[in-house]
């Protein structure tokens, strides 16, 4: 017959692997949910990227849009004294 030691161990080991298989499930589920948060963050980090390349490509082209509005003034400005010399 199972005397009561046999049976206080079954019992234990009953508890403690109910226990152990419920922790592993919410592991499961908090890692499940860390993947899908990990891939929201990269998403955002992706749109980021886009929005930043999109902002960074008209500021370039304004820089140089305004360094040749600048060789244009240098030339006039040239120009417009060698006019002088001329008439002078």
């Amino acid at each position: 017959m199972i005397d009561l030691t046999q049976l206080l161990i079954a019992l234990v080991i009953l508890v403690l692997t109910s226990l152990l298989t419920i922790v592993g499930f919410q592991v499961y589920l908090i890692l499940r949910e860390f993947r899908a948060t990990i891939q929201k963050a990269n998403k955002v980090l992706d749109d980021t990227g886009v929005i930043s390349e999109s902002v960074s490509k008209p500021v370039s082209m304004l820089s140089s849009i305004m360094l040749g509005l600048r060789g244009g003034t240098k030339i006039m400005q040239a120009l417009t004294k060698e006019k002088e010399k001329k008439h002078e």
